[in-house]
């Protein structure tokens, strides 16, 4: 069968394609198209270009690669089985079945190799733009001249609908403005879409748009010509500036009936058939009645990727031995930050109770600025909001193209692209990362958010101006919905604190935390010290404490809030207790962390034997009565806001002692 073929590069290539072709027929389902046409490339990169080693898939100086075209899923399984990674050729028959390590789009973190989880078009171009910032920063603080413990490149297969998605232009945006030279692109162009030509809705000049970010733009006129997508590639390294190589393919490519057709008569999302299939293999002069077939040569092949693998990271572990003698004090630095760890006190310095007379988010930068001084590794920035979010790190440095070394990073106004590169930066690893904007506009990175969850990566999100307290600004800054709409995205945990002492234990929280993305969500309206708060250490943990409770131990009623709202409800209870009704104050900054402990511990929190009960908070009631019960109430808002002097629209909206009191009065009636 050999002797039809020129090289093993062709035999290999096809395979791939093979291999991708009876995965999605034998599941029925999925996209052979975009594999078949792609093919070369991702040879290219596992077999020539890329420095990787599947025996080790988190080796922390490989070559990153992003799928950001994740439907075509079957090509990275296809190379990550060839490569040697441990997947299976049975695991590759059951690709998109239940339980296999072949999903439908890639996982990070469930299959071996797989580098970020894609499929949501566009995010896998933000995430290889963190990674390419997390690769610059990381090179300029630890490499030295005869030891550049960090140096190497993240690709990227992308695809048009990646383009079309927004957030690829915030990112490539950034990644301009940052020249980022070790950040490749290579652009599956094959003039196709899922509903047809691509003419039906894409036309811009890409060349144009990407020069304009500041990208250095080549093409590849054949996608099957792997000697000009090699030196392509090279030309790419050579450069300074992030680079998007087009290179044009053609969809289903070898299909005699399918090739280069969208619609639902193409092979873009649908399997090619069994007729077609047996066509197709007999195209590429394979036996059609072989499923799942690879060569002995193939194997014996990318074998040989897998030794060179091998050989680079036990390289640079000999070098990285001889950089920990030379600097011990960095090279323990850096191992320390690539496992996730923190040094030994870390959290001395953080103030018990943080001032927060100007709002948890002044608190918040007060506890930030001091945890940044312990954890060198600890990096983020703001969507052009550092000023109001307060998460400027002080005497820290700016990340920028001649210095990537700073700490401080100005993502600008592109909420979505800042999401998706704190993804990237936390998948390369080496860093503890965070971002920040105004809690309103958490729509804007909210897919992020959720890629971060799926993905368990503990990015830190800063969310300021919590609420209808922002004021003048009005209904459009207002927000009422989102704490509800984060609250709802699985393994997110959301923590909204009453005062500093609480603001100092939930970064305190957020920092040690290693598993999952959190939300701190800070208020701009003042937030006196409360009585009792000092219990917040343990008891923001367990996400809801009693602040104060009756004085005779045998409350009527219990107020549950979070947030300033907390102090709302104090003032209530000794107004109500000057009346001769007792009520328990619960503060509960968080809902994830609570439902977490043991139903002992909840009930000592919640007594479950007093009914009446009210939940405070200004946003959306949706969600509370899972803690008030059938006789309890919510003082929420199911409205926009409006703006005015932030007491002023407060007031208005009834978050008063007043109505408070009277809540509770009409609870135990």
């Amino acid at each position: 069968m050999t002797e039809v073929y020129k090289s093993i590069e062709q035999l290999s290539i096809d395979t791939i394609r093979t291999l991708s072709i009876d995965a999605v027929q034998h599941a029925n389902s999925g996209h052979p198209g975009m594999p078949m046409g792609a093919a070369p490339m991702g040879y290219e990169l596992f077999a020539r270009i890329m420095k990787h080693n599947p025996e080790n898939p988190l080796w922390i100086n490989r070559d990153r690669f992003v799928l950001s075209a994740g439907h075509g899923s079957m090509l990275l399984y296809s190379l990550l089985h060839l490569s040697g990674y441990a997947l299976t050729m049975d695991d590759l028959k059951q690709f998109r079945q239940w339980g296999s390590l072949t999903p439908g789009h890639p996982e990070f973190g469930h299959t071996p190799g797989v580098d970020a989880t894609t499929g949501p078009l566009g995010q896998g171009i933000g995430m290889a733009v963190g990674m390419a910032m997390a690769e610059a920063h990381l090179a300029a603080v630890y490499n030295k001249d005869d030891y550049r413990i960090i140096d190497h490149y993240t690709y990227v297969i992308c695809g048009d609908g990646d383009l079309m998605e927004g957030i690829s232009s915030e990112a490539a945006s950034l990644a301009g403005h940052q020249k980022l030279g070790k950040l490749i692109v290579l652009y599956d162009s094959n003039d196709i879409s899922l509903d047809g030509e691509l003419s039906l809705s894409f036309a811009e000049q890409v060349k144009n748009r990407f020069e304009g970010y500041g990208w250095q733009y080549l093409r590849v006129e054949d996608g099957n010509d792997l000697n000009a997508l090699h030196q392509a590639i090279l030309e790419a390294q050579a450069d300074y500036r992030p680079t998007i190589i087009e290179v044009k393919t053609i969809i289903g490519y070898g299909s005699p009936n399918k090739a280069g057709k969208g619609g639902h008569a193409g092979p873009h999302g649908s399997p090619l058939g069994a007729d077609e299939v047996a066509l197709t293999k007999k195209a590429y002069g394979w036996d059609p009645d072989k499923h799942f077939y690879v060569p002995d040569e193939v194997y014996a092949h990318f074998n040989e990727v897998k030794r060179r693998g091998i050989k680079a990271e036990a390289e640079w572990r000999q070098m990285f031995a001889e950089y920990a003698k030379a600097y011990p004090e960095l090279a323990k630095q850096f191992e320390m930050a690539v496992a996730g760890q923190l040094p030994e006190g870390w959290d001395s310095d953080i103030p018990a109770d943080a001032d927060a007379a100007k709002g948890t988010r002044t608190a918040s930068g007060t506890v930030l600025n001091a945890i940044a001084k312990k954890v060198p590794h600890l990096v983020g920035g703001s969507a052009d909001l550092e000023s109001s979010t307060m998460t400027h790190l002080k005497d820290a440095g700016v990340m920028h193209p001649e210095d990537y070394s700073g700490r401080n990073i100005y993502f600008g106004v592109r909420e979505f692209g800042m999401g998706a590169a704190v993804n990237g930066m936390l998948l390369h690893g080496g860093l503890k990362v965070f971002c920040g904007t105004f809690f309103v506009f958490s729509d804007y990175l909210r897919p992020a958010i959720r890629l971060a969850s799926l993905m368990k990566v503990p990015a830190i999100y800063v969310f300021t101006h919590d609420s209808i307290g922002v004021g003048e600004d009005g209904p459009t800054h207002e927000p009422i919905e989102h704490l509800a709409a984060l609250r709802v995205i699985p393994g997110l945990t959301v923590i909204r604190p009453a005062d500093g002492s609480e603001t100092a234990a939930a970064w305190r929280y957020a920092v040690a935390n290693r598993q999952g993305p959190v939300a701190l969500i800070f208020s701009r309206q003042a937030a006196a010290k409360l009585e009792g708060s000092e219990r917040a250490a343990e008891g923001l943990l367990r996400g809801a404490y009693v602040l104060s409770d009756a004085a005779n131990g045998k409350p009527q009623a219990q107020i549950i809030a979070t947030g300033t709202e907390v102090q709302l409800a104090v003032a209530a209870q000794k107004r109500l207790a000057e009346e001769g009704i007792a009520v328990r104050v619960i503060s509960m900054p968080s809902w994830e962390l609570f439902d977490k402990q043991t139903k002992e511990y909840k009930d000592s929190v919640i007594l479950p034997d007093v009914k009446p009960r009210l939940a405070v908070e200004m946003a959306h009631p949706m969600g509370w009565e899972r803690y008030v019960g059938e006789q309890g109430a919510v003082l929420g808002i199911d409205r926009f806001g409006a703006s005015a002097p932030g007491p002023v629209v407060i007031k208005e909206y009834g978050f008063t002692v007043d109505n408070v009191v009277a809540h509770v009065k009409k609870l135990l009636k």
